[in-house]
């Protein structure tokens, strides 16, 4: 019989002992809030997502344990075992982690462990998925991306300032970013050997095994461009951004049967669900069991820029059914031309149903959805990231989509209630034919792709994100790719989308 082989143990080590003086900041920039939650809370999340990661361990700046301790309570992440505080230096707090670590083990037992910068809240799954495979053949790992500016050796002469003494081959030059990742026993045995060094000073733990340890070879684990630093008061505007722009990949769809065992006997109520993919998802679902009220102008005479056609067709539906747990608002106006050339009418009609209603929908849905910690879900378009000529009305109001999902998901989380926000790639729908009439066949998305994959994204744990449905894969719509690889392309892709 062969032995059992028990699996290594690996641990999250998230460094967060700096402060806010670089970004000008009296508390420490691992609490700034960025999208909505504080830079270290994403950091945290991202781990705590990760299959390969078992535990985390935080060293926190001194006097602001109890912070992190109640954005973990209030977050649920059950990964977290311990919260510390750092010490004054880089070195010292790694050394405090490896103490940590150490604690409990029994002699000949190791762990892996990835030391990563509370500060890099855009790290992606892949990167640690890699770092982890790494350690099952290296004892050390660093993330790196190469780097696309020259870089330069300078030297500084007297009141004259700096001049090149040299400029490294870029081709061999990489940009280390964390996590860094390592065997316990290698990191702490560089550490030991470092204690002997009265001149040691690192700013980072692989240049301790590389100078300590220099018989251990160090894996390069491939970075990305957005596991980028907030250290400069200009990276807590891009980290903003990017957590705005990016979008999420859509949901594994679930089977046949798990579609009716989870939507059958609850309340789902679309706006906008006369036709086209409103139409598509009151019909899906129906057709898995659940009550459906599908609801629009030229079905239900239901004018969602109406407030009390909303709240009365809310209060139908749960007096009814005894419950709502999904609202979906797909109603909307495309109206295109130039600003100066609109009229009072169209302006106030774009407003009223692309913004005013969806504001009003949130708002009337959001006792019946915190009743059985529900769903809302909005729609926006590519055009959100930026505007478009003659498309004025139209790019701005789907741009507030994505800052109501993402402000509500925030304001509602307490409450269980969820909300999200589609973005269809250019989709064929009755409003998209009356604005640009007949097209090429195949260059658009079909309403029923967008419609299945908004299902999944009501059947999701989801919530404050915004998910592409595009083209690319060909079996449902959706887009393959995820998180900022899809807001990439869809910038890209924004000359031809609407």
């Amino acid at each position: 019989m062969s032995e059992h082989i028990a699996k290594t143990r690996t641990t999250a080590v998230i460094l967060a002992g700096g402060t806010g003086q670089r970004v000008g900041l009296s508390i420490p920039k691992q609490l700034l809030k960025i999208a909505g939650k504080a830079v270290i809370e994403h950091t945290l999340v991202t781990f705590e997502q990760a299959e390969g990661i078992d535990d985390i361990i935080v060293l926190m700046a001194p006097g602001y344990v109890p912070d992190v301790e109640k954005i973990v309570a209030k977050a649920g992440l059950t990964k977290v075992a311990k919260i510390l505080e750092g010490g004054e230096t880089r070195n010292e707090t790694t050394e405090r982690a490896i103490a940590a670590l150490g604690e409990g083990l029994v002699e000949g037992e190791d762990r892996n462990v990835l030391f990563h910068d509370a500060v890099r809240p855009l790290l992606s799954q892949r990167v640690i998925r890699d770092c982890v495979t790494a350690l099952e053949r290296y004892q050390a790992v660093d993330v790196a991306i190469p780097s696309a500016d020259t870089i330069i050796v300078t030297r500084t002469h007297g009141e004259d300032g700096e001049f090149i003494t040299d400029v490294p081959d870029r081709s061999r030059l990489r940009r280390g970013q964390t996590p860094q990742a390592f065997k316990l026993s290698t990191i702490r045995r560089a550490y030991e050997v470092a204690a002997g060094d009265p001149n040691f000073q690192a700013t980072d733990d692989c240049s301790v095994v590389l100078k300590y340890l220099p018989d251990v070879p160090i894996h390069v684990v491939a970075g990305d461009e957005y596991n980028m630093k907030v250290t400069q008061p200009v990276d807590v505007f891009i980290a903003d951004k990017l957590f705005q722009l990016g979008s999420t990949a859509a949901p594994v769809p679930v089977d046949e049967v798990a579609y009716r065992e989870l939507l059958s006997g609850k309340t789902l109520l679309v706006f906008g669900g006369s036709y086209g993919i409103g139409a598509d998802i009151a019909e899906l679902a129906e057709q898995y069991g659940a009550n459906v009220y599908a609801l629009g102008r030229s079905s239900t005479g239901t004018h969602v820029e109406n407030p009390e056609h909303v709240d009365d067709a809310l209060s139908k539906a749960y007096s009814e059914t005894g419950r709502i747990d999904y609202v979906v608002n797909t109603a909307g106006v495309l109206r295109i031309g130039k600003l100066a050339q609109t009229d009072n009418a169209t302006i106030e009609e774009a407003l009223r149903v692309n913004y005013l209603a969806p504001v009003q929908i949130a708002r009337a849905s959001y006792k019946y959805l915190a009743e059985t910690q529900g769903q809302l879900l909005l729609y926006t378009s590519s055009s959100y990231t930026r505007g478009r000529a003659e498309y004025s009305l139209y790019s701005s109001t789907k741009a507030a989509m994505v800052n109501l999902t993402q402000a509500l998901a925030d304001e509602w989380a307490g409450d269980g209630v969820r909300v999200n926000c589609v973005n269809p790639e250019r989709t064929a729908t009755p409003m998209r034919t009356k604005a640009f009439g007949q097209e090429p066949a195949g260059s658009l998305l079909s309403s029923e792709a967008v419609a299945r994959t908004s299902l999944d994204v009501l059947l999701s744990d989801l919530t404050g994100h915004v998910i592409d449905v595009r083209q690319q894969d060909p079996t449902r719509g959706a887009a393959s790719a995820s998180g900022f690889d899809q807001a990439l392309a869809a910038v890209l892709d924004r000359q031809s989308d609407v």
